[in-house]
């Protein structure tokens, strides 16, 4: 401990500075939909397309956050407008990768009458097969339907064609998801326009 007068105080104010820069760096980062990784700052785009590589539905977080606990807020945001009536939100069929196979999801796509065409991990697969009949049945999925998920990385390569999109030089969230929404009506107008 210093004595008083040797500069402790000081120390002790230019420690105190130094932690309240850091928390306002680390809650503009927050703000911002940031997160740090190996490679920088990034940030995770997640969204639904439909089988025309189309988006439906977009939902940005901090680069460094999982999947599967975005899925459902990336469900819920699908609207489809349909000719007449309210835009149509349950669709058919959720096909996704093993990245989305938790009873969680599952769960939430039963309840709404979805079919799921997501493949069961093998370490998920492993311990239901270890509860014995207590681990319930196993998983089924669409083979066929499986193959189209694909489409979700043909729309991520249209988007990230602007180069604005693939890089992020947005500084807020919500330019960043307009730039998203704009992207996503350019490749839906585009689709509708009637080949010559």
């Amino acid at each position: 401990m210093a004595a008083p007068g040797s500069g402790g105080e000081t120390d002790d104010a230019t420690r105190e500075e130094r932690r309240r820069v850091r928390r306002r760096r680390k809650a503009r980062l927050r703000a911002a939909e940031l997160g740090r990784s190996r490679g920088g700052l990034t940030t995770k785009t997640h969204l639904a397309a439909e089988r025309r590589c189309r988006p439906l539905s977009f939902v940005i977080t901090p680069g460094q956050s999982a999947d599967s606990p975005r899925f459902i807020e990336v469900v819920e945001r699908v609207k489809v407008r349909v000719p007449v009536g309210r835009p149509r939100t349950r669709p058919d069929a959720i096909a996704g990768d093993k990245a989305y196979s938790s009873r969680a999801n599952r769960a939430y796509l039963r309840r709404r009458r979805i079919r799921a065409v997501i493949p069961e991990k093998a370490d998920q697969a492993a311990n239901r097969r270890k509860k014995g009949s207590r681990g319930g049945r196993p998983v089924t999925h669409d083979a066929d339907l499986y193959k189209d998920r694909n489409t979700v990385e043909r729309c991520i390569n249209k988007i990230k064609e602007w180069r604005g999109l693939a890089t992020r030089y947005d500084k807020t969230p919500d330019s960043y998801l307009a730039g998203l929404h704009l992207r996503g009506a350019v490749i839906w107008l585009r689709s509708l326009r009637p080949a010559t």
